[in-house]
């Protein structure tokens, strides 16, 4: 099987220089804001949600589940769809769900219904994957290939800018001062939980509904402005298949890595608040302004990763962070008091730069398959979905969230693999072997 090395994208030289592409570059990076302050609002929302209609760990994890199952069913479609009407389409059409999706936390807020909010959260997270699957390929073919990395890793530095304020703007317009206690909630009667529901489901609507209205605007934008207009190369013999993409063993381990990575990044972000509550003992007004330090983090390793990136190649890069993450994770598992949350906010730090590297090296010289290779990197986001659930399992069978963190440990691993040796290409892998 052949494997092509050349990209699949028809580019100007301005593209490859990067010149005249500067403000497409800024409008698509936005797209990383949004969908990371969106995505950074659920570490607010699980306890606050986990209160009000008294969850287990396991149920309040069904917030990432809605969200991230979404990418599983919809990656497919989104790279089919762009593929038939192009990017810009893609992002249209993803900004619209993202929109929908906002403004039916209103109703949900009026129903008070837990199931609600998680189908809002299924919609947003539809729009999220046109606008990752889109922007991801999008930004590393707006300049030179050999920076593609790097610019990936710029853009999504935004998406830890967002990771930062979401959290301490949730927390402040989100949480309320309630005080009850779960064995106080069981004792009150009907209509008075069924107000209390009412009021503590009602603090979500103003961020949904900016957000909402927002993403409309940006969509406006997107339609009225002209984009570059990059197109597949035509390939009259040759077609993507999945047989032919899934034969790139380095694709297959950036879907693998992926899974696990998010799966960790969710677990460790998502969970955070609740994690350190228990951990260190902080009220939630005070675990948010943490995790929003623990969202500085995350925007902080972005940045010094790209830079590091420049000394240091991407994959040792890699793994070098996985493996630090992996250090400080069992630090958060086994310590006690303040040491946990400075552990998980160094975790923050260094698996900030795992999303954007796993993806670049995935889909490095897969030519006309890019797109599809892509979609199953997107599509393999679904950790997310299925790995939280896993924590809260352990943490409701332990009663000890933090036992539950065994669960990112064990991701880190595998992206340390993926780093070591997963990277490869098979065309790099056989020049290794007819050098030796």
């Amino acid at each position: 099987m052949s494997h092509s090395t050349s990209t699949n994208f028809t580019t100007s030289d301005a593209a490859k220089s990067g010149k005249g592409y500067l403000f497409p570059l800024i409008l698509v990076t936005s797209l990383f804001f949004f969908w990371g302050f969106v995505h950074n609002l659920d570490p607010v929302l699980i306890p606050h949600l986990r209160k009000a209609f008294q969850l287990s760990v396991f149920e309040s994890t069904l917030v990432d589940s809605s969200v991230f199952i979404a990418y599983f069913l919809l990656a497919l479609p989104a790279g089919y769809i762009m593929r038939k009407y192009g990017y810009k389409s893609g992002i249209i059409l993803g900004l619209i769900l993202f929109a929908i999706g906002c403004l039916l936390f209103i109703p949900a807020a009026n129903t008070a219904k837990y199931v609600f909010f998680l189908g809002a959260l299924f919609i947003i997270a539809c729009g999220l994957t046109f606008l990752e699957t889109a922007a991801n390929p999008y930004v590393t073919v707006l300049g030179p290939p050999e920076t593609a990395t790097q610019r990936l890793n710029f853009s999504q530095s935004f998406n830890g800018l967002a990771a930062f304020l979401a959290p301490i703007v949730g927390g402040k317009l989100i949480f309320t001062e309630s005080t009850y206690t779960d064995e106080q909630l069981a004792k009150m009667l009907p209509a008075a939980k069924q107000a209390y529901v009412l009021q503590e489901a009602s603090t979500v609507k103003a961020p949904y509904l900016i957000l909402g209205i927002l993403i409309i605007v940006v969509a406006i934008l997107f339609i009225f402005t002209k984009l570059p207009d990059i197109k597949e190369e035509e390939h009259v013999d040759e077609k993507s298949t999945f047989g032919h993409v899934l034969g790139h063993s380095h694709l297959r381990w950036a879907v693998i890595g992926q899974f696990f990575y998010v799966g960790a990044q969710v677990c460790v972000l998502s969970l955070f608040i609740s994690f350190i509550t228990s951990s260190a003992g902080l009220t939630q007004e005070q675990a948010a302004w943490y995790s929003g330090a623990a969202g500085l983090a995350f925007m902080l390793g972005r940045f010094a990763g790209t830079f590091f990136m420049k000394f240091v190649a991407p994959h040792k890069l890699l793994m070098l962070y996985a493996l630090i993450s992996a250090v400080l994770t069992l630090v958060s598992i086994f310590a006690t008091g303040m040491i946990t949350v400075y552990a998980l906010i160094g975790v923050a730090f260094f698996m900030s730069i795992m999303f954007p590297t796993i993806f670049s090296l995935g889909i490095a010289g897969l030519g006309k398959d890019t797109k599809l290779g892509s979609s199953l990197i997107v599509m393999s986001i679904v950790g997310g979905a299925f790995l939280p659930p896993v924590l809260g399992l352990i943490s409701d069978a332990t009663h000890n969230i933090q036992y539950g963190y065994i669960v990112p440990f064990v991701c880190f691993l595998v992206v340390f693999y993926f780093g070591w040796k997963g990277w490869k290409p098979n065309h790099i892998e056989k020049e290794v072997t007819l050098a030796a």
